[in-house]
């Protein structure tokens, strides 16, 4: 099978990084990849929100499964364009994919389903969450439980940003994926990620600083009942409006004392948990995406191999605000070497010198029979790594190893 994937992150390095260990692999093409996912792919330089260069790349290579990582490029319509010309896609199109790209929509969708989610507020009044309604990188959501936080979180936003105010929950948040073909939906290995910029849930949000997986808790019989009551539900309403949903839909969940809510859909693999969930997969994922872009998913699975990773992220000293760019990175071998995996997200090459290119830079991922141990094995590879522009949190599933349940972040889940 001759295969491309769009887009240049530690997301889609750990999709290439699991996609060439499947015995169906023919090629693996990136585009525009990175120094990382160049390990296992041709990498051609043609940026993800360039669709008529995606379209003339796809044709080119004749490819027989297009994945697409980022979501900007299926909000807008990259899907519906490839498969137009005939070509197999995972990820939705353009107006399943408003899942992600309209909270406003996402709302209406769940509330049709019978979906819980977070109650809507009429103004923006702490304690509350305020949100950007349209795509914003992971930057978009304010926990607000002062007045001071609400006036921050509007001038943040700007006045000519749509937001939506909800209601501040409190509980455990969980990241589930389910690859889905329309109608049926696989899920795989529960995560938790650390959206706070620093120790101890404090800061700003980021697109994420850290994530492990599985979540204590949360076994096979848990996991079907949520997406049976999740994930099924909107599969079916988008359906019945004529968008149904190939690709992975991803809930974002909030679980309270009284049960899951949903705090909002992502139409693709989250970042950094796709680097914790793809390595504690056991099968064939390749296969599982490509039955999902042909409609015949049903009857596959995809079991997990009994084991925990804990993913740390290395990060611009400025980030989430700005990221590095031309800072030197040494370590990197010498991390996979002592058993940890590197995921390169804001990465390029000056000569044969790795560097920095952005804001987050490297996730380190550590696998090991426990989060414990997994999460031992991260941090010792984070040592291995030289760069001084980059930083890390030092508290990533800290509680999950000492078996206390991270509590989230009072609804601040967005990706």
């Amino acid at each position: 099978m001759r295969v491309l994937l769009v887009g240049s992150g530690g997301r889609e390095h750990a999709l290439a990084w699991k996609l060439a260990q499947s015995p169906s692999l023919g090629e693996l093409h990136a585009a525009p990849g990175n120094p990382g996912i160049a390990r296992h792919a041709r990498c051609h330089p043609i940026r993800a929100e360039d669709a008529e260069g995606i379209l003339d790349l796809g044709r080119a290579l004749d490819v027989d499964l297009v994945v697409v990582g980022p979501e900007a490029p299926l909000v807008a319509g990259l899907a519906d364009a490839l498969r137009g010309l005939g070509v197999p896609v995972f990820g939705p199109g353009r107006r399943a994919a408003a899942i992600e790209g309209s909270k406003s929509f996402a709302k209406e969708v769940m509330e049709a389903a019978g979906v819980r989610t977070a109650a809507p507020l009429p103004e923006a009044r702490a304690p509350c969450v305020v949100k950007a309604d349209g795509l914003a990188a992971g930057k978009g959501v304010f926990v607000c439980r002062s007045q001071t936080d609400v006036d921050a979180a509007l001038l943040a936003l700007g006045p000519d940003t749509e937001i939506l105010v909800e209601e501040l929950l409190e509980g455990t948040e969980v990241s589930v994926f389910a690859v889905c073909d329309g109608r049926t939906a696989l899920p795989l290995v529960p995560a938790q990620d650390f959206k706070r910029a620093f120790d101890g849930d404090e800061g700003p949000n980021t697109g994420g600083m850290g994530s492990f997986a599985p979540v204590s808790g949360i076994g096979e019989a848990v996991l079907e009942e949520l997406v049976s009551e999740i994930h099924r539900p909107v599969l079916a309403e988008l359906e019945a409006r004529g968008m149904p949903f190939v690709g992975l839909l991803y809930a974002g969940l909030m679980v309270t004392d009284d049960g899951p809510f949903v705090l909002e859909f992502n139409c693709r693999f989250g970042d950094p948990e796709t680097q914790s969930v793809v390595p504690v997969v056991e099968g064939d994922l390749l296969e599982a995406l490509a039955a999902a872009a042909s409609g015949e998913l049903a009857g596959l699975g995809l079991g997990t191999a009994g084991r925990a990773a804990v993913t740390v992220v290395l990060a611009a000293s400025g980030y989430p605000a700005e990221g590095d760019r031309g800072s030197p990175i040494r370590g990197v071998d010498e991390c996979e070497v002592s058993g940890a995996l590197v995921f390169q997200a804001g990465t390029a090459l000056r000569g044969e010198r790795l560097v920095t290119n952005g804001g987050r830079v490297l996730a380190v991922t550590g696998v090991a029979e426990s989060v414990g141990a997994a999460r031992a094995a991260a941090y010792a590879g984070v040592e291995r790594i030289e760069c001084a522009a980059l930083r890390f949190r030092s508290d990533i599933a800290l509680d999950a190893a000492e078996g206390t349940p991270a509590l989230g972040s009072g609804g601040a889940r967005t990706d």
